[in-house]
């Protein structure tokens, strides 16, 4: 094995042009082989393969930092050796030589001292001193004014893991634990009692999934003295996603969401587990059948993989049938899901969201909304492109999945919806049973001033009942002045054809509205990103339905049910 040159010049390639991938491309490679040496090696046990995990430990220790550059905060493109910043992969760093001092320490002393010394050595200076002397991480959420995400469990679950493995002063293991417990309840706060994750389902595995870790990491340390599982929000966190599952690997992909995620399948399996729920665990199982593991594949912590191999053989056994809930309402985050029937993906599927729009991870999207037919896209979110500068900056906005146009919402006036905590949903309901599930709310607010809207009432509803169901979309409006610049957007997963007047034929859904009211265009998205792609292939279509004449008060319905 070749370990992958990390250079001074490809870590500031960040800083000149924006690209965060190329070189998180090499420093994740240097990370995923030597998980998976070590591993190998715990397995086989024949030292066959320490020569390379030997030489893995020393490059990762000659790096002058564990981050990647993206999270290089501060005017330079180089990292500051003398102050050095705990950021996620700094942490993912210190778990995966935590882990491996802890299972070859005898086998690596066996080498040379010098290594197992250098581990605890870079360990002390990059991790354990910051982690116990430094309030001002902002993940921590000491800073009032700063909300913290998924990051703060991500870092706590390997900033843990280093202190039980390596620290040998209990004082300093009793402090970093009680550090990370008053650090989580943060974490935590930031959560409805929904257990809705804000940040998309492509985020659960580092939120509650990281906040898992940490609570197994206080379970196993302490004989089960820490355990909180009984907690209901510590369960409905973990529910949060089968409720968000559509269907195989498809799942509600609001904010900075993948629509496909291939997720943890042994870590959504434990945490059903130990929340005593078999949907969650049934889920876990199902994600496990749909991509068989024929050895193992290193999934960014090696606490997770080493888990996984315990865990093998029950998982493979265990029920593989995914709940597929008819309905969800989670009232804090304000995201609808529905089925046309429990118990199976055939059928129509809506989920749709209120909210705001500073939710972490954050579209402009109060009011989207998403239809599936047997389990497959057909109006759907695109989700996000690969992260770059840009994605995490003042100028965000400017890209187009951002957008509330390129989201299932209208433009007033030629007004978007704009980002931030005001521009939110209002009056929400939801109302759910036998017949139907509906979503609806006020969107005035999310829109700026000059967009002229003296009311804006959107009401998404999924009609069971007899006869064939069908998705609604009403839109009743009044606005300051008469407008023909009023136009209703839908993102599609296929190019649609109009077959008459109002009406657009998708593969497997027909959507249908008033010809005298709006007249449809249509064009491509072109889609170059690999992350998209890997989702949608190489094209999404967007449908502009625009109204026929100036109007300043009406409602504009939209029907849409399987053919």
């Amino acid at each position: 094995w070749q370990w992958p040159q990390l250079t001074a010049t490809g870590f500031m390639e960040f800083a000149r042009t924006g690209n965060r991938s190329n070189f998180e491309r090499l420093s994740f490679a240097r990370r995923g082989a030597l998980a998976t040496l070590v591993i190998a090696e715990c397995v086989e046990g024949e030292g066959r393969f320490l020569d390379d995990i030997v030489n893995g430990i020393w490059a990762i220790c000659e790096e002058s930092f564990w981050g990647v550059p993206a999270h290089n905060y501060g005017p330079e493109p180089l990292p500051d050796v003398e102050e050095p910043y705990v950021d996620l992969f700094a942490g993912e760093t210190a778990g995966l030589l935590a882990w491996t001092h802890y299972l070859l320490k005898e086998r690596l002393d066996a080498v040379s001292p010098r290594i197992t010394q250098r581990i605890r050595y870079e360990m002390r200076r990059r991790i354990l001193d910051p982690y116990l002397e430094r309030d001002d991480f902002w993940w921590l959420g000491f800073d009032p004014n700063r909300r913290v995400n998924n990051w703060n469990p991500w870092c706590h679950s390997n900033c843990l893991a280093a202190f039980l493995l390596l620290e040998d002063d209990g004082e300093r293991r009793i402090a970093a634990v009680a550090k990370a417990l008053r650090s989580l309840d943060i974490f935590l706060a930031t959560y409805h009692n929904d257990g809705g994750c804000d940040e998309g389902t492509s985020y659960w595995s580092r939120a509650a999934g990281s906040l898992f870790d940490c609570l197994e990491l206080f379970y196993t340390a302490t004989g089960g003295a820490i355990d909180v599982y009984d907690r209901p929000l510590i369960a409905e966190m973990g529910r949060y996603m089968y409720r968000a599952h559509i269907d195989r690997d498809w799942f509600i992909n609001f904010a900075d969401g993948n629509a496909r995620v291939h997720i943890a399948a042994d870590l959504v399996y434990r945490y059903g587990r130990r929340i005593g729920d078999p949907n969650l665990m049934a889920l876990g199982a199902y994600a496990h059948r749909l991509r068989p593991v024929s050895g193992l594949r290193h999934q960014d912590s090696i606490y997770r993989d080493l888990a996984a191999v315990f865990n093998y053989a029950e998982l493979t056994a265990a029920p593989a049938e995914p709940p597929y809930v008819r309905d969800v309402w989670l009232d804090g985050i304000q995201v609808m899901a529905a089925r046309e029937h429990g118990g199976t993906s055939a059928g129509l599927y809506l989920a749709a969201k209120g909210g705001h729009n500073d939710e972490s991870h954050n579209h402009n999207d109060v009011g989207n909304f998403i239809v599936y037919v047997d389990g497959r896209p057909a109006v759907v979110d695109a989700g996000v492109e690969t992260y770059t500068a840009q994605t995490f900056s003042s100028r965000r906005y400017e890209l187009w999945t951002m957008q509330s146009s390129y989201h299932n919402l209208p433009s007033i006036n030629g007004f978007q919806q704009l980002p931030g905590a005001s521009y939110r949903a209002e009056n929400v309901t939801c109302l759910q049973d036998e017949r139907m599930a509906e979503l609806s709310m006020d969107l005035q607010a999310a829109y700026p001033p000059e967009a002229g809207i003296e009311r804006w009432r959107r009401t998404v509803r999924l009609v069971r009942g007899e006869g064939k169901a069908r998705v609604e979309v009403d839109d009743d409006f009044r606005l300051t002045a008469p407008t023909a610049d009023v136009v209703l957007h839908l993102l599609v997963a296929a190019e649609p054809v109009e077959r008459g007047a109002g009406t657009i034929r998708l593969p497997a859904l027909t959507i249908r509205f008033a010809a005298d009211a709006l007249q449809p265009t249509w064009e491509p998205i072109e889609l170059t990103d690999a992350r998209l792609q890997r989702v949608w292939g190489d094209t999404l279509w967007r449908v502009l339905l625009r109204v026929t004449r100036p109007v300043s008060e009406g409602r504009l319905r939209l029907t849409m049910a399987r053919e």
